[in-house]
């Protein structure tokens, strides 16, 4: 097994190297959460596209009316009156309109434009608003709601701001959010999420485990992605990279986001303290429907992230349970150099441990408010990372096959990157 010899050493610095980036990533999110940004106020715009009533709909919603920022707009969108989320979303702006900071409050439909008044039929003549009608069919409902937004905004706004509605921000979201653009070379800020469960059944905990592992990756490099539900971009880089023609035809809003910037040698910018709470129950039959539809949908916009993701869990899995396998066979067959070999499985299970306790670590901090709430998760990641490992896995390879995906209600077909058509709609 001399052969072995070299393979194990290579895989000793490797995951040395591995633990190094993630202890990096750390430092970076606690250097950058507690940062206060006050000086940089563009005007901004904050869109929340709205589906259905989400867990814990009032407390997000609110978070977003408490932005600390005296310059921003709050525009809701829903793709119909019909959707529980609109009366609702009504009730609170006039509930709590009055004590936010948000300039202008507001409840869309994206609806066809209609030629009802001169000032609609002046936008559509220039070429402001186009006639979209009120359910997209080349992009996802989301993707639609957010174009028809922005066709809206006005020629002051400076920066777009996005966020879920199953997402609950801080106060400093904002600021934090926008702060990053400042700078030429970023072309796009983006938080990303950490699912609380709202009940610790054993599917919640695997949720936020295996989500917390690809928050993880997230720091101060070159592969950060975006993520929709806490992003940001300027418009003037909007529509230089010409996002409002490219979202026509696209299922991901930030994916396809993140492929653009990147294409034109910007950065995407994690930002710590935009790494925001989605309180979720969920279970094993809807655990694996989101992996599987967040996997497809990023093997089909962005290959060679999923084929990092693939690779990287093959290796995380096998350089734990196959050392681990051969340490057992070289100790039958007696094998002198057989503490090297057992060193293998060991060094790679104390470094996913580590890791483990890092992330954990990290999001008591960012997010110290929820601890209590958070403390099974943190056991189980810690305790049972091994597996996690394999369920991740399992649901990437899950992805590997197939283009169609259920999201909400509406079955997409992605025929490409920025080529999607909706195959079918819940009535």
């Amino acid at each position: 097994m001399v052969w072995y010899y070299y393979i194990a050493l290579a895989a000793i610095l490797s995951q040395l190297v591995f633990l190094v980036q993630m202890y990096r990533n750390h430092r970076y999110a606690l250097k950058k959460y507690k940062r206060k940004r006050l000086w940089y106020r563009p005007k901004a715009i904050l869109i929340v596209p709205c589906k259905g009533l989400d867990s814990a709909f009032q407390k997000n919603i609110t978070s977003f009316f408490n932005q600390d920022y005296e310059n921003y707009l709050l525009w809701f969108v829903v793709a119909d009156k019909s959707d529980p989320a609109y009366d609702e979303l009504c009730k609170l702006k006039n509930r709590l309109s009055q004590n936010s900071k948000a300039h202008d409050v507001q409840v869309l439909v994206a609806s066809p434009v209609r030629n009802s008044n001169a000032v609609n039929r002046n936008m559509v003549q220039k070429g402001k608003i186009s006639n979209r009608a009120g359910q997209g069919q080349s992009c996802s409902q989301k993707v639609h709601n957010l174009l028809y937004c922005y066709e809206r905004i006005g020629d002051d706004v400076d920066v777009l701001a996005f966020a879920d509605s199953d997402v609950c921000v801080r106060s400093d979201w904002l600021s934090h959010i926008v702060y990053p653009l400042r700078q030429p070379k970023n072309g796009a800020a983006s938080g990303y999420r950490w699912f609380i469960p709202k009940k610790n059944n054993l599917a919640s905990l695997a949720l936020s485990a295996v989500n917390a592992k690809v928050a993880q990756l997230l720091g101060n490099t070159r592969f950060n992605r975006a993520w929709g539900g806490s992003m940001a971009i300027r418009v003037d880089v909007f529509r230089r990279l010409g996002l409002d023609e490219i979202w026509t035809k696209a299922l991901s809003d930030d994916l396809s986001l993140s492929y653009a910037v990147k294409k034109a040698g910007m950065k995407v910018v994690f930002v710590p303290a935009c790494l925001v709470a989605s309180y979720e129950t969920t279970t094993w039959g809807k655990l694996f429907k989101f992996g599987r539809r967040q996997f497809l949908i990023t093997r089909i916009s962005a290959p060679g992230t999923w084929w990092f993701g693939l690779c990287g869990s093959l290796y995380s899995i096998l350089g734990l349970w196959g050392t681990a396998a051969l340490a057992v066979y070289a100790a039958t067959i007696g094998e002198e150099n057989l503490p090297l070999l057992a060193a293998v499985p060991i060094l790679f299970f104390a470094s996913q441990m580590a890791a483990a306790i890092l992330r954990q670590k990290m999001i008591s901090k960012l997010l110290k408010e929820e601890l209590p709430k958070m403390r099974a998760t943190c056991v189980a990641d810690i305790l049972f990372f091994w597996v996690w490992s394999l369920l991740l896995l399992f649901l990437i390879i899950s992805s590997a096959f197939g283009r169609i995906i259920c999201w909400r209600g509406i079955r997409y077909k992605l025929l490409g990157p920025t080529e999607t058509i909706v195959v079918s709609r819940d009535v």
